[in-house]
């Protein structure tokens, strides 16, 4: 392998292995149930999901409504038809104290059947019982109150009850018999008066009239200005789609969230992220193409030049000499393609990157041993270093296998013939640390910020670098969330004088290790 040589990108790997590139068309439906992917979600109306959500509560809880309504309406309509029935109760048992010395029957009955008269169609049955439970007057089959019903005199009581299959609203009070006492004698008759419940029905079925059927005229209106605020709310987010759909192309200025409703900003505001995102892709895509033709310009003038030289010569020494440069800029220069290539997708993989538990060092001894033939045809002494500790990181193999190559690419082409390179991975407490170490022509302090600019070389640097190999080093390690440090490397032997060549390290943040 001669020095200008540069083992295969392998980022290319990492593009070769999406599933889809994103210019391919959607696969058919046949195709998306082949490879078990799911139907896309239908497109749905934000204002028909609105009105479903407000509407089918609404629907569900009518019903409810209705019921609830009629128990109000019957309670309503019980208290002024049982106030009345409590009356009619009360006179029957003041009359019944009067005569209750000797009640007769006969004229009770009158009595009772003048006193319990109603003149709005009412039906009014009713029961007077002496203190043996022989019927006094009143119906013969009236229901008598239940076996724990204690008497308490002067107290009228309402009960639910039937009278051939009637149903009836009663009340009902004892009365002390006269000479007896009020307690403990058992000397007490019964007077109940029961009335159906046709009128209070009646009654309950008009007040739901009144109710209900308003809230059916206005249920039609309520889902037009519902309908109408709706759409008025959602006009901010129309104006939105239109402003958006008038904007130039090259016009990527975020929008005013102020422009929106306050629910609506978050998404603007996401909006306004991606825009950025975008425009700075753009700007890096820009910044590349134009590096690409400034760097390209030169080795390719160069190659014509050597090119048309060749073609002028006769000798065949000097037309192999010629042919031999040829080669040598025809490696430099796809060299360099090769890293303005790796440059871009590492940058385009900026915000997609996954990473995964990974081991450093087997990484980087793999990745050296790439690396062995070059080094000993060049007679530089290359070897590995690392310990026995763990070196578990988060990392993207394809992408860290990258960064390895460049770090280990400099120090080759830095370092002159019969010197050294060391590749060395070494833990801390919290990192791992990954070290390409030589005794090259080193990097000035002054200048060590600099070398991560693209295309930018140290003045007087000896070798045919690009300057695009540390560049893709930092760009890896911030995907990494790793910081990238130079320093002195191998000190010189002493027959090349004093001085020191490069160290350079990535640290990264230690991966716990997995229980068990």
């Amino acid at each position: 392998m001669k020095p200008s040589d540069h083992p295969p990108s392998v980022l290319d790997d990492l593009f070769a292995t999406r599933e889809t590139p994103p210019w391919a068309p959607a696969p058919s439906r046949k195709e998306r149930a082949r490879t078990g992917r799911r139907e896309p979600a239908e497109q749905r109306s934000l204002l028909g999901e609105i009105l479903d959500l407000m509407f089918a509560p609404l629907l569900l809880l009518w019903p409810l409504s209705v019921a609830v309504t009629f128990l109000v309406a019957r309670s309503l309509a019980d208290v002024p038809f049982d106030r009345s029935l409590v009356d009619r109760a009360t006179m029957l048992a003041e009359h019944l104290r009067i005569v209750a010395s000797a009640p007769r029957a006969e004229p009770l009955a009158n009595t009772a059947s003048h006193l319990l008269h109603s003149d709005d169609g009412g039906r009014v049955f009713f029961q007077v019982l002496d203190v043996d439970g022989q019927r006094l007057a009143g119906e013969a089959d009236f229901p008598r109150p239940g076996l724990y019903d204690f008497p308490e005199a002067g107290r009228v009581k309402l009960r639910n009850a039937a009278l051939r299959r009637d149903d009836l609203r009663v009340a009902y009070t004892y009365v002390p018999k006269s000479g007896a006492t009020t307690e403990g004698s058992g000397q007490w008759m019964l007077i109940q008066v029961g009335e159906t419940l046709e009128r209070r029905t009646t009654l309950a079925n008009e007040i739901i009239k009144g109710v209900i059927f308003p809230q059916f005229l206005i249920l039609p209106l309520v889902l037009v200005l519902l309908w109408f605020g709706l759409s008025r709310g959602l006009a901010p987010l129309k104006l939105m789609q239109q402003r958006i759909r008038e904007r130039r192309p090259d016009d990527l200025s975020p929008v005013d969230p102020r422009e929106v409703p306050e629910e609506v900003a978050p998404l603007v505001q996401a909006f306004n992220e991606l825009l950025l995102r975008q425009a700075r892709s753009l700007d890096a895509q820009k910044r590349f193409i134009a590096d690409a033709a400034h760097q390209m310009k030169t080795p390719l003038a160069g190659l014509r030049t050597q090119a048309e030289l060749a073609m002028r010569d006769t000798d065949p020494k000097q037309l192999q000499r010629s042919l031999a440069q040829l080669v040598h800029s025809a490696s430099r220069t796809a060299h360099l393609i090769s890293q303005l290539l790796a440059l871009a997708r590492t940058e385009n993989l900026r915000d997609a990157v996954v990473l995964q538990p990974i081991d450093l060092c087997p990484l980087a001894c793999a990745v050296a041993s790439d690396w062995a033939d070059q080094a000993l045809t060049r007679r530089i002494d290359f070897g590995v270093e690392y310990g026995d500790d763990s070196t578990r990181i988060a990392g993207h193999p394809i992408l860290l296998r990258e960064l390895i190559n460049n770090l280990i690419d400099n120090a080759l082409r830095y370092t002159p013939e019969q010197g050294m390179v060391t590749v060395r991975t070494r833990t801390t407490p919290d990192e791992i640390v990954l070290e390409v170490e030589d005794d090259g022509s080193g990097i000035p302090a002054p200048e060590r910020a600099l070398v991560f600019e693209r295309f930018y070389r140290v003045p007087g640097a000896q070798g045919d670098g690009s300057g695009l190999g540390l560049p893709i080093v930092r760009e890896i390690a911030v995907q990494h969330g790793a910081q990238v440090e130079i320093h002195d490397g191998i000190r010189w032997p002493a027959e090349r004088g004093q001085g020191a060549g490069t160290r350079v390290s990535v640290h990264f943040a230690r991966l716990s290790e997995p229980d068990g």
